[in-house]
């Protein structure tokens, strides 16, 4: 592998990540400093898009953010890194350090991208899909790859991973300069971040790898789509608002899949 530092390939130390992984709570994660070789992950920094680029902007009840998966748009150190997430050996390792066998990632939005924030963005807390609609396989694994230099505690912006019924945060990770953070995607692995206040010339960036597989894994064996929650500090109309919303959209998609109709 290109990219991974090699600090993080021993074979100790996959099987140490995968012990933790497995004993994480609330749900199986691991976070793991300076993933990238230090000059892949400062080039990427330095040539990190610039918002406007981006070819998909949230802006809504219970996200906003941009996400751009144009990587034709972008530096080609972006496409050699997320060709190298799509390679047998990256999916070999990350198989590894998770036991979540035989896992591969796809050539769409739905495989790879990039998510940017600005002043105000937020991503509230949600469960993601399930199955890739249109392929069929399952969602098992999420990677984020953070490229924010410096960040300070008081801007917020941490990923929050959440109980199983949504009544309390577990734990928070600051997305830091070439962090990783790689977690399991169930019914139940309840994540987002809360609205960030950085300096205006400062956004939040990261870099996203969806990981599949052909059969289901926990909690994951049907279609859904993402899940939106409010949490629970949240106003009564926010709360009923985001579960009638998040009702409704899953119930048309669901149909939309049973009748084969692609969406």
């Amino acid at each position: 592998m290109q990219s991974i530092n090699s600090i993080h390939t021993e074979n100790s130390v996959i099987q140490g990540y995968l012990k933790s992984f497995e004993e994480a709570k609330p749900y199986k994660h691991i976070v793991i400093d300076n993933f990238l070789k230090p000059e892949i992950a400062e080039k990427l920094w330095q040539k990190f898009p610039d918002y406007e680029l981006f070819n998909k902007k949230y802006d809504g009840m219970n996200e906003k953010k941009a996400e751009g998966s144009n990587f034709e748009d972008f530096d080609i150190s972006f496409s050699e890194l997320r060709n190298e997430v799509m390679s047998k050996e990256f999916c070999a390792y990350i198989s590894a350090i998770t036991g979540v066998e035989n896992t591969f990632v796809t050539n769409d939005a739905m495989g790879s991208g990039l998510h940017q924030g600005k002043t105000g963005s937020f991503l509230d807390i949600h469960i993601d899909f399930s199955m890739h609609h249109l392929n069929n396989v399952y969602r098992r694994l999420n990677l984020l790859i953070f490229f924010n230099k410096d960040w300070q505690d008081n801007w917020a912006g941490h990923t929050e991973l959440w109980n199983d019924d949504m009544t309390a945060c577990v734990k928070k990770v600051r997305p830091d300069f070439n962090r990783a953070v790689i977690f399991q995607t169930t019914g139940k692995s309840y994540h987002g971040y809360g609205k960030i206040s950085p300096p205006e010339n400062i956004t939040r960036k990261s870099f996203y790898t969806y990981f599949y597989t052909n059969t289901p894994g926990e909690q994951n064996e049907t279609y859904n789509d993402t899940i939106f929650k409010a949490r629970p500090e949240d106003g009564a109309f926010k709360k009923i608002t985001t579960d009638v919303k998040e009702f409704g959209k899953n119930f048309i998609k669901k149909q939309f899949k049973m009748l084969g109709i692609k969406f």
